[in-house]
């Protein structure tokens, strides 16, 4: 990052660079099933701080990873999360009409439309990782980046978690509990993230360890901030309502553990991903602070 810089203007810069990598990456509004891909599309394009994918490559950069490999994968891992928020929104669900500002994919394309375009994404996400193939570089290496994928993502990971959170619903949870959900909804496509980005670079399986207990640290700061911001920000900060999880009568940790010890902990679990980030080879000081950032951010 260049001292010229301040850290958000380099957030902004690098994210809209994500940005359109991963727009060249979605499906063409085409043939019969053009309402299908433009309801994809809706949900893909309504912004967001592309996180995933933005730690996926500045982690692949922290192992010196020069190559195009990662892009698919940075695409895929954003179709992932945007098909878990269509999914997370349905009256099924959170039943929520307000998403990144605007309205939700099943307020304006149906409930049933909402359900196949997540499908479709899930599905999408996993053609649009195997192009990599094409990039020529280690076949090895991508195909370990895809199993991280599919097991991060499926029921040892962000779909178990979300299986668990909604048989829980309305039930007083453990703390143990609670960050089981927290570490497989939340943390898994985090750490799927950083670990894609490690593997891709080369890095090794000692490495890439240290990389996922990073990320799920990270992941788990950020889960908490997020129980934080639901009742202590507003509408225009996060985007949609707030006060979902009293309304659908959900444990969190501001609930478990109060606010003040709520925050005390997203302090103390950044602090010792930030400690284990140091402890890796290389150097990358945005993404020392994008970390940071996550615990700490008010949308």
């Amino acid at each position: 990052m260049t001292s010229q810089k301040t850290f958000r203007e380099e957030l902004l810069e690098r994210s809209r660079q994500v940005q359109e990598i991963l727009y060249r990456y979605l499906p063409r509004e085409e043939g019969y099933q053009s309402a299908l891909a433009e309801a994809m599309n809706y949900s893909m394009t309504a912004g967001g701080k592309r996180l995933r994918p933005l730690l996926m490559l500045e982690t692949y950069r922290l192992f010196g990873g020069k190559g195009r490999a990662v892009e698919p994968f940075m695409a895929a891992m954003e179709m992932i999360h945007t098909h878990s928020l269509i999914h997370d929104d349905l009256p099924a669900l959170d039943n929520d009409e307000y998403r990144r500002g605007r309205k939700t994919t099943h307020v304006v394309y149906g409930e049933a439309m909402a359900i196949l375009a997540g499908d479709a994404l899930l599905n999408y996400a996993y053609e649009t990782a195997c192009r990599a193939f094409a990039c020529g570089e280690d076949a090895a290496n991508i195909g370990k980046a895809l199993g991280i994928l599919a097991e991060k993502t499926g029921i040892r990971g962000m779909l178990g978690g979300q299986a668990v959170d909604v048989q829980s619903a309305g039930s007083a949870l453990s703390e143990d509990k609670l960050d089981f959900i927290y570490r497989l909804k939340t943390g898994a496509l985090i750490e799927a993230s950083m670990m894609i980005g490690a593997v891709l670079a080369g890095a090794s399986a000692e490495e890439t360890a240290v990389v996922e207990k990073v990320a799920g640290l990270t992941g788990l700061a950020f889960q908490i901030q997020d129980d934080i911001l639901d009742l202590t920000g507003t509408q225009q900060e996060i985007g949609k309502p707030t006060g979902s999880d009293e309304r659908n009568h959900k444990t969190t940790y501001v609930t478990l553990r109060g606010l003040e010890a709520a925050k005390k902990d997203v302090e103390e679990l950044s602090a010792r991903a930030a400690e284990l980030l140091g402890s890796l080879p290389g150097e990358n000081r945005f993404l020392e602070e994008l970390i940071r950032e996550l615990a700490f951010r008010r949308n």
